[in-house]
């Protein structure tokens, strides 16, 4: 996973009716508070996500705050004719006694019927290096393109997730004690299979407050936090939203890395099902 934790560590169709009433594009960044207005979809995939959901965290690098991170439901735009949860993740921070400064901010768009990624944009800020990338995904035509390279490749899967909304993805799972799920919904082939293994049980302590969760370990063979090596942990609440509250993973040179949870802002769901009832 090819994002800022490598350091320390995805329209019309009449959904007009399901956008907000504020653009989600120029909030995204700015972390204003907006009141969210959506419409039922009975179209949309069973989620326990939707518009206005945020989680905040802090970032520690063994046992030193070095930062602070966020993971955001947006809103919904339209992209490619499907309304999309706008997905977006943020870290701030500094390391070796703020040496090193990091401004990271990453962008998803998944479909909510389809629960495939649409487009994924990374904008990666570490020291002196910058480095903007924005994936488009065309599963019809079985391809992907890096539009600011002009580099293709093709897809690996008709559903093709990224690093962003494979995090939200998992959370729809039914997530079962002692089950392996073997997921080849990666957009990259070499990135295949997305391991996911259910370890088992575990109350946990965060600034959040106290919550039974349920011990998740990823596997994507990309470099970063869910490498092979790097041993990471997703730990989940123990309920029907998985909201995440603690991770924990292990990055060359760097050692440790975990984020504890401060804060949850509960969403709205636009869909009419139950969010027990999981898309695997």
């Amino acid at each position: 996973m090819q994002i800022l934790f490598c350091l320390v560590a995805t329209g019309v169709l009449g959904t007009t009716n399901l956008l907000a009433q504020v653009s989600s594009d120029s909030l995204a960044q700015e972390g204003t508070e907006v009141s969210y207005e959506f419409n039922m979809d009975p179209s949309a995939a069973v989620v326990p996500f939707g518009p206005g959901e945020k989680l905040t965290y802090r970032v520690k690098i063994g046992i030193v705050n070095s930062g602070t991170a966020h993971m955001e439901v947006v809103g919904i735009d339209s992209i490619k004719e499907e309304p999309s949860y706008h997905l977006a993740m943020s870290l701030k921070g500094s390391l070796l006694f703020g040496a090193v400064q990091v401004d990271d901010y990453y962008q998803s768009w998944l479909g909510t019927r389809s629960i495939s990624s649409h487009r994924y944009i990374s904008d990666v800020h570490q020291l002196t290096y910058h480095r903007y990338r924005n994936f488009e995904f065309y599963p019809q035509e079985m391809s992907w393109e890096e539009t600011e390279s002009g580099e293709t490749g093709r897809l690996a899967t008709a559903l093709p997730l990224d690093d962003i909304s494979f995090l939200y993805f998992v959370r729809t799972l039914p997530l079962e004690i002692g089950q392996t799920y073997t997921l080849p919904r990666y957009f990259k082939k070499e990135g295949n299979p997305v391991v996911i293994k259910v370890e088992g049980r575990k109350v946990v302590e965060v600034p959040a407050g106290t919550f039974n969760t349920i011990i998740v370990r990823p596997t994507i063979k990309t470099r970063g936090l869910f490498s092979e090596g790097g041993e990471a942990e997703l730990y989940l609440t123990d309920d029907e939203n998985k909201h995440l509250v603690y991770l924990r993973s292990k990055i060359p040179i760097v050692g440790s890395v975990t984020l504890h949870l401060e804060s949850i802002s509960e969403g709205e769901l636009i869909h009419t099902g139950d969010k027990n009832r999981n898309n695997y």
